[in-house]
């Protein structure tokens, strides 16, 4: 039934919308990739400093009209993090109570900020924050928001501002504005089946460009892509917050994407070090993995003498990871702390090739 609530919820949601301005679109020269700039979409400086804000808000619109939220109900999400933190905040513009269920690795400084906005947060020690999540919305009488079978269609994939519809409208007055590459990770598999959609949609004016998504270890994406097996299940989940998934995810699109590229954890993490020394700031490990995938592609490019822009994202910031990503004690307990690797980055970066 459509009520006073539900119109008062949008309204709210549209007007929250329209207060948060477009990221930024930051334009990376290196000179040893002449005609091939790298771009990055700045999704770090949505109101809750995350890509995930976009997916949040849609997911509420989503469940909202179709009748599933109602005034106090309980909403509760499965997340490692930065969905949580970004759900939480329309939850408490919404009034409602908000519960994440998350692995108790998931770091301290995402737990904060998920509880800053008024979330709960529900522990597990396993990999299946799915039924954990499943279970205690059944217990609270409340919505399992289920961004990972719900974000491929919460999102106006057509336009409406989405993630595809602003990088290419950004885009519009660079020298070159049609991107040869965009690359993105995989979490839900929203962002990708978004932007490869809307690449198809518009193919007649965005004909040259191509999806490539990066896999981080302890993720099936990458073996289901090339084998299509959507049995595919790991015991563990990936170290690298926010993005692979110990399962197939019914989000995850693979006939819209043109390559995937598996990113070793070590490769994502040097990564953070040299975008820190190119950017003057830190961002997060999705960030990391983003630009291992968006260098490969661009030494292939020159490889090839190609040239055209390669566009990627800033995911969210390294804030939230002070106590992983940033701790010398945990990158030891990981086994990730590879100066080797960053050399390695380093020297693709000024030769213009890809060095294994």
């Amino acid at each position: 039934m459509h009520t006073h609530w539900t119109s008062h919820a949008i309204q709210t949601l549209d007007a929250e919308a329209h207060r948060s301005a477009d990221t930024h679109l930051i334009r990376l020269d290196l000179p040893a990739f002449p005609g091939i700039p790298l771009y990055l979409k700045d999704e770090s400086v949505h109101p809750t400093g995350s890509l995930k804000h976009r997916l949040a808000r849609s997911l509420f619109l989503y469940a909202i009209c179709n009748g599933w939220l109602e005034e106090g109900r309980p909403v509760v999400e499965a997340s490692s993090g930065s969905t949580a933190i970004s759900e939480a905040y329309f939850a408490r513009l919404l009034g409602l109570p908000f519960f994440a269920v998350m692995p108790r690795s998931t770091s301290r400084d995402k737990v904060a900020q998920i509880e800053f906005f008024g979330g709960h947060c529900h522990f597990i020690d396993n990999t299946d924050v799915y039924g954990a999540a499943q279970r205690l919305a059944g217990e609270l009488g409340g919505h399992y928001m289920d961004q990972f079978t719900y974000a491929e269609r919460a999102t106006d994939w057509r336009g409406n501002n989405n993630i595809a519809e602003s990088i290419f409208r950004q885009m519009q007055r660079e020298p070159d504005p049609t991107p040869r590459w965009i690359v993105v990770p995989a979490g839900t598999g929203g962002t990708s089946a978004t932007i490869g959609r809307y690449i198809r949609y518009r193919a007649g004016q965005h004909d040259r460009t191509q999806l490539a998504v990066v896999d981080p270890e302890h993720s099936v994406f990458y073996d289901y892509y090339h084998g299509r097996d959507p049995g595919l299940q790991l015991s563990r989940g990936s170290r690298i917050e926010g993005i692979g998934r110990p399962r197939v995810e019914p989000s995850f699109i693979p006939d819209v994407i043109d390559r995937m590229l598996r990113i070793p954890d070590a490769s994502s993490i040097a990564a953070l070090r040299l975008l820190e020394a190119l950017l003057g700031r830190r961002c997060g490990g999705s960030t990391g993995t983003n630009l291992v995938g968006a260098l490969q592609l661009m030494c292939d490019m020159n490889d090839k003498g190609e040239r055209g822009p390669v566009v990627t994202l800033i995911c969210d910031g390294g804030d939230r990871y002070k106590g992983s990503y940033y701790d010398s004690a945990w990158l030891d307990r990981e086994g990730l702390h590879q100066p080797d690797e960053l050399s390695r980055l380093e020297a693709v970066v000024r030769q213009g090739r890809w060095i294994d």
